[in-house]
Parts: C-alpha cells; sequence; structure tokens
C-alpha cells in the first residue's frame, strides 16, 4: 500500500479522470472506509495524483483498500475527502468526465462535471495513517479458484463476537501442495484443505474474516490473486486494487483434536433436497427452538416445533441402517452447514 514518500507534496492538486471509472474504485475502496470512530479522517478515503494515475485509499486501521486509475493530471497532490459524500457525489454527476482540484492553501476541492460545480471540505493527506506499500514487498501468485472456495467454505463459522478476536478471524495456512483454512465461533467448527500447485508462500495467519470476505468479493472474476507479507499485515492483490489486513494476534485454537479419526455413523444424503427440507422446516424452528434430524431405517425425518407458534416436519428416504438415531441442531447453523 503506501509508505512515507508515497502521499506527494501540498500544492494545487489538479486532474481529470472518467466519471465511470472513478465511480467503479470507489465503490471498491470505499468498503475500507470506517463508520464507526471518533477519528474523522479514517471516514475519508485519500485521493493522490500523481504520474498519471489518481490513486484512492481508505482504511478502518484494521481493513485497507487502494484502486487506482488513469487520469490526466496537471498538477501532482494528494488529499482526504469525505468517503461517503464522495461516492455519492461521484455516482450522480452529469457528464462522463469530472475534474478535481485543490487550490494551495485552501482546505477543499473543487468538483466540476459539465455544468456541475461542487466545493468538498477536505482533511490533510499527511495525517492519513501511512500503509505498507504493497509494490515493493515480495509477492506470490495463488490461484483464485482455490482461495475463494476455501473462503466460501469456512467463512461463516467465524465468530462476530469481538470479545473474543481470534475468533473473528480465519486461521489461513499453506502447506506444500495445500491450502488449510479453519474458522470457528466455539459452537460449530469449518476446516478446508485444497489443493494447490506450484510453490505457495510461507504464511500462517489469522486473518480476519471481513477481510477475506472482501477479498472475496472483489476477487470475483480475476484469475489470479497476489498474496504478500508485511511485519503483522498481510496483503491480497486483485487487479490492481489492493487489500491489506492486520494480523490478530493470539492463539487459534488446536482444531485437530476437535476431529475425530472415525465416525460411529456416516450417512450420505442428497445434498440440495436435504437443504431444501432443512430450509422449510426451520421456519417453525424459532425462539432458539432446535431442528431436529431423526434416523430410522432408510428414513430422515426433519422437524421442529416453537411452542405458541406450531409445528413441521418431513421425511425423506436415505441410505440408513441400524437403531433409530436422532440429534438436534440449531437450525442456522445446520443450513449454514449444509450450504457450505
Amino acid at each position: 500500500m503506501l509508505d512515507a514518500e508515497t502521499v506527494v507534496g501540498s500544492g494545487t492538486m489538479k486532474v481529470a479522470c472518467s466519471r465511470e471509472e472513478l465511480t467503479q474504485k470507489l465503490a471498491v475502496v470505499s468498503r475500507g472506509v470506517s463508520t464507526r470512530t471518533a477519528v474523522q479522517i479514517l471516514g475519508g478515503i485519500l485521493l493522490n495524483a500523481e504520474g498519471g494515475q489518481l490513486m484512492l485509499a481508505a482504511t478502518d486501521m484494521e481493513l485497507s483498500l487502494r484502486a487506482s486509475l488513469e487520469a490526466r493530471v496537471e498538477g501532482d497532490g494528494a488529499v482526504v475527502v469525505p468517503g461517503r459524500l464522495l461516492v455519492e457525489l461521484a455516482r450522480l454527476l452529469p457528464d462522463t468526465e469530472v475534474s478535481i482540484e485543490q487550490r494551495a492553501d485552501e482546505g477543499v476541492i473543487h468538483i466540476t462535471s459539465g455544468s456541475f460545480e461542487s466545493r468538498l471540505n477536505t482533511y490533510t493527506a499527511e495525517d492519513f495513517p501511512r500503509l505498507p506499500d504493497a509494490e515493493g514487498l515480495e509477492r506470490h501468485t495463488v490461484d483464485r479458484d482455490a482461495l475463494l472456495e476455501t473462503i466460501a467454505r469456512v467463512g461463516r463459522s467465524a465468530s462476530r463476537d469481538e470479545s473474543r478476536p481470534v475468533l473473528t478471524g480465519i486461521l489461513v495456512r499453506f502447506e506444500p501442495g495445500k491450502l488449510v483454512m479453519a474458522a470457528t465461533d466455539s459452537y460449530r467448527l469449518s476446516v478446508k484443505e485444497t489443493a494447490l500447485e506450484g510453490t505457495v508462500p510461507e504464511l500462517e495467519a489469522i486473518v480476519p474474516a471481513r477481510a477475506l470476505t472482501e477479498l472475496a468479493r472483489i476477487g470475483q472474476g480475476a484469475e489470479q490473486i497476489e498474496l504478500g507479507v508485511h511485519e503483522n499485515q498481510v496483503v491480497f492483490g486483485v487487479d490492481g486494487i489492493w487489500l491489506t489486513t492486520r494480523r490478530i494476534d493470539g492463539q487459534f485454537p488446536n482444531y485437530k483434536q476437535l476431529i475425530p479419526e472415525a465416525f460411529e455413523y456416516e450417512v450420505p444424503l442428497p445434498r440440495d433436497e436435504v437443504l431444501d427440507v432443512v430450509r422449510r422446516i426451520a421456519v417453525m424452528a424459532q425462539r432458539n427452538s432446535p431442528l431436529r434430524l431423526r434416523f430410522a431405517e432408510g428414513e430422515l425425518t426433519v422437524s421442529a416445533r416453537t411452542q405458541d407458534v406450531g409445528e413441521a416436519q418431513e421425511s425423506l428416504p436415505v441410505s440408513f441402517t441400524g437403531e433409530p438415531l436422532e440429534i438436534g441442531f440449531n437450525a442456522e447453523f445446520l443450513r449454514d452447514g449444509i450450504e457450505s
């Protein structure tokens, strides 16, 4: 991302670019803007015009996003603009081109597009957090499909409880020939191993689940994803967009000891059919009522009952033999597990 030399000096910044491309890049970068901080500059987007490029960056100190677009730069400069306002303005501008200008010693930028003119208050670029220079890192190329599939399989099991930071992250570990990810909220555990070809980076880190979710969002349509490590941060590159996230400190639970080496029962199930049944029956599993699966000879019955609401059940044929077995599940967790 940005180093101490990336932000150019103050002066008259003047740049013109495509409104459409600016809007597209702002839509990506703005997801790094902080929405719940008293530090006003973290609610802004850094604009840095230099060398025929307009670079955009935003950070909430956990997640940072940067993207660049081609521009006609008549004056180098950098400034921080309130993110929400800039995104909304760019989306509604009337012309195909937009001009942005900041004059020396003014605390505003001038935005023009067609007959539209606006002045927007700014923050000084020198107060914007310094972020690692992704371009200078040693980077490895990782297969997009393998990485995004693994994120999709485990991400839902990460905790949203910020009082236990380690559990809000996903353990990411590259081993020879494979990628391993694990996530748990202490109620459920997801582990996925995905085969990789070629050389892989040396990395084992707990990465915020939110950062990997954003990576999956911006990685759609890309062929490859680049990965680099800088001290306590992990950097991902996708088609000129750079996502930087901090590692989460702490010890991830020893999930391997929770996975049995053998199972007492193993029953193959038709995934789509079971998922449809679970979704229907889950409507009646309200107020923490469990969704029950009862296995009997050749049959699975899914049921739920909530007092003062109602009940439902549905059966389907399965390949089960032996003594009847009944298990209760959290309906949401079971549905997420089958969908993943």
